[in-house]
C-alpha cells in the first residue's frame, strides 16, 4: 500500500475519544473491509451479550455468579438499589479510612503516623495494585507501598528486611477473597510472626480486604483488626482493580481513586456503542481476531513507551490469558483458545527483542502505547531542537514503521499523559476488549478452571509430603524412593516423592538423602 493510501487508511480507521484524549489506531492491522463485514454478525451478538452481562446475567455458571465490575465505576448500573448503595458506601468508607491514616487520626501504637504499607495478595489482588502504584504513585507518597505477591521465602524476607526499622509504622493489607488462598495466607502468617518478633500487636496494624464471612474476615473480626473492606463474589480477581482490592491501596498512597473510576466509566460508555468503528474495545477485539485467525495463532506483544507503564504488560498477562485461555468453548467443543501476552517497554525493547520482532518468526502482533506528554514542564535539548522525549517518540514511530514494512501488524494506543483518568480508561478498555473477544470466539471469559486445577494439584503434593514424612519418621533404616512410594500407596508418584525429599533435604528440614544425586533411583532417605 503506497503512502497516500496508507495515510487515508489511518484516517478511516482512527478512533479518537475527545473527553479522554485517547486514540486507538488499528490502521497497521492488514484486515480488509470484507473481513470486517464477515465478523459483523458475531459482533452484533457480542454487543447484545455484553449488554446483558451489565444487567446482571449469570456469566460464570461454574460459580453461579454475575460479572459486575462495570458497576463499580457506575453504581447506577447495578441490578438492585441495595447493591448500588453498597458500592457507594464502600467507596466513601475507603476515602474516610485513607484520610484518617494519612492525617494520623488512625495511627500505630508506637508512632504518630503510618509511613509504609505491606500489601499481601496474589494474582489479581497484586498485579492491578502493583501496576497502578508504578503508574500513579507520587515520588513522595503519604505512605510507601511494598508488595508480597508470592509464597517465596526470599521475597518475603527481602520486604521484611527492608522495613525492619519501620515495621512499627507499617500498615498491612491482607487481600484474599476466601482467606484460604495459600499465597496470601502464607504471607500473612509470616508477616504476623515478624510483628510478634518485634513485640508489635499485629491486629493494630492489619487491614483485611476479603469476602464477608470468609475465614480471613472471621480472623480479622475476632482479633480486632483496624478495618475490613468487602470483596464481592461478582468481581473476579483479574477485574478487581476498581474494587476495594485496588482502591484501598491506591487511596492510601494518595492516588485520586475517583479519577480512576471516572476514566473507566467514560471508557465503559464509549465501549457500549454498537458500532465497530466507533467502539475502541471492539476495534481491539477485531484486531486480535484478525491477527490470530480467531484461534490465538499469534502472541500479543505490549510495548508501552513510558517507564511508568512498564507493568502494564504483566497486568494484561493475567487479564487476557486467564480470561481467554480456555480448553473448551461454550458448546463444549475442544478449542484450546487463548492469546499469549508478553512485553517490556520502549525504547528498552529497541535494544532487546525488536530485532526478532522485525526479522524473526512472525508469530505476534504488537501493541505500542504512546504517551504524548514527555514530562511535566519543559525538557532540555539533547541535540539542537531535539529532546529526550523526541527520541522516545521517534523510536516508537520508527518501530511501528519497521514492523509494518516487513509485514508485522501493530496497534497503537495513544493517551495524552499518564494520570488517574487515563490509567482507569486503559484498564476499562482492555476489560471490554477481552469481553468482546471472548464472545467472538464463543468462550467463557469469566471463569478459570485451569487455575483451580493447579491449586488442587498443589494441595495433593502437600498432602503427599505429609504422608512421606510420616513414613520416614516411623522407620529406623533408610528407605529407597520405591519403598517410600509403596508404603504411602503412591507408586505412580515416585517422581513427586523424589522432588519433595530433595526440597526438604536442601532446606535442612530433617530429611537426609544418601546416594548418587545424578542417579535419583540410587538415593535412600531417612530423618535425622
Amino acid at each position: 500500500m503506497d503512502a497516500i493510501a496508507l495515510w487515508q487508511r489511518y484516517q478511516d480507521w482512527l478512533y479518537f475519544h475527545e473527553g479522554l484524549g485517547l486514540y486507538v489506531d488499528v490502521s497497521r492491522m492488514r484486515f480488509d473491509d470484507a473481513f470486517v463485514e464477515s465478523l459483523r454478525p458475531k459482533f452484533d451478538k457480542a454487543f447484545a451479550n455484553m449488554a446483558e452481562l451489565e444487567k446482571g446475567a449469570i456469566a460464570n455458571p461454574d460459580e453461579n455468579r454475575m460479572v459486575g465490575h462495570y458497576w463499580l465505576r457506575n453504581p447506577d448500573l447495578a441490578p438492585t438499589p441495595e447493591l448500588t448503595q453498597e458500592i457507594v458506601q464502600t467507596l466513601e468508607q475507603i476515602e474516610a479510612f485513607a484520610e484518617k491514616i494519612q492525617t494520623g487520626a488512625i495511627h500505630p501504637p508506637k508512632a504518630n503516623r503510618f509511613t509504609d504499607i505491606i500489601s499481601i495478595g496474589i494474582g489479581g489482588s497484586a498485579l492491578g495494585p502493583e501496576f497502578v502504584a508504578e503508574a500513579l504513585t507520587a515520588d513522595f507518597p503519604p505512605l510507601k507501598i511494598h508488595f508480597i505477591d508470592n509464597t517465596d521465602p526470599d521475597g518475603i524476607d527481602r520486604i521484611l528486611n527492608q522495613l525492619r526499622n519501620n515495621l512499627a509504622s507499617t500498615l498491612v493489607l491482607v487481600i484474599s477473597k476466601s482467606g484460604g488462598t495459600p499465597e496470601p495466607r502464607n504471607g500473612m502468617i509470616e508477616v504476623k510472626k515478624a510483628y510478634a518478633g518485634h513485640n508489635l500487636d499485629f491486629a493494630q496494624y492489619a487491614v483485611a480486604i476479603t469476602s464477608p464471612g470468609s475465614n480471613l474476615d472471621k480472623v480479622a473480626q475476632s482479633e480486632g483488626w483496624l478495618a475490613t473492606f468487602p470483596m464481592y463474589d461478582w468481581v473476579g480477581g483479574r477485574t478487581s482493580e476498581m474494587s476495594t482490592v485496588g482502591l484501598v491501596p491506591a487511596a492510601l498512597q494518595g492516588i485520586d481513586i475517583r479519577a480512576i473510576l471516572d476514566g473507566a466509566k467514560e471508557m465503559d460508555d464509549a465501549t457500549r456503542v454498537a458500532d465497530i468503528k466507533k467502539n475502541p474495545a471492539a476495534l481491539l477485539a477485531l484486531s486480535w481476531y484478525y491477527a490470530g485467525n480467531g484461534k490465538g495463532e499469534k502472541d500479543m506483544v505490549v510495548l508501552p513507551y513510558k517507564d511508568s507503564l512498564a507493568l502494564f504488560s504483566r497486568y494484561l498477562q493475567q487479564l487476557v490469558m486467564e480470561s481467554l485461555g480456555k480448553e473448551k468453548d461454550l458448546d463444549g467443543n475442544i478449542v484450546h483458545q487463548g492469546i499469549a501476552v508478553y512485553g517490556n517497554k520502549g525504547s528498552t525493547d529497541q535494544h532487546a527483542y525488536v530485532q526478532q520482532l522485525r526479522d524473526g518468526v512472525p508469530n505476534f502482533f504488537a501493541t505500542l502505547i504512546e504517551v504524548l506528554e514527555d514530562r511535566q514542564g519543559q525538557s532540555p535539548e539533547i541535540d539542537p531542537g531535539v529532546t529526550s522525549g523526541d527520541y522516545l517518540s521517534g523510536f516508537l514511530q520508527g518501530t511501528r514503521e519497521a514492523l509494518y514494512e516487513n509485514q508485522r501488524d501493530s496497534i497503537t494506543i495513544t493517551i495524552p499523559q499518564v494520570n488517574a483518568r487515563t490509567v482507569g480508561a486503559l484498564i476499562a478498555l482492555y476489560d471490554r476488549a477481552v469481553g468482546f473477544y471472548g464472545n467472538l470466539v464463543n468462550i467463557n471469559a469469566y471463569h478459570q478452571p485451569g487455575v483451580e486445577a493447579g491449586k488442587k494439584a498443589a494441595a495433593a503434593i502437600l498432602d503427599l509430603q505429609t504422608k512421606v514424612v510420616t513414613v520416614l519418621q516411623s522407620e529406623k533404616t533408610p528407605l529407597s524412593l520405591s519403598e517410600i512410594a509403596e508404603k504411602v500407596g503412591a507408586t505412580e508418584e515416585i517422581e513427586a516423592i523424589y522432588k519433595i525429599l530433595r526440597h526438604l533435604h536442601a532446606n535442612q528440614r530433617g530429611v537426609v538423602l544418601q546416594g548418587d544425586f545424578a542417579q535419583p533411583n540410587s538415593l535412600k532417605a531417612s530423618v535425622s
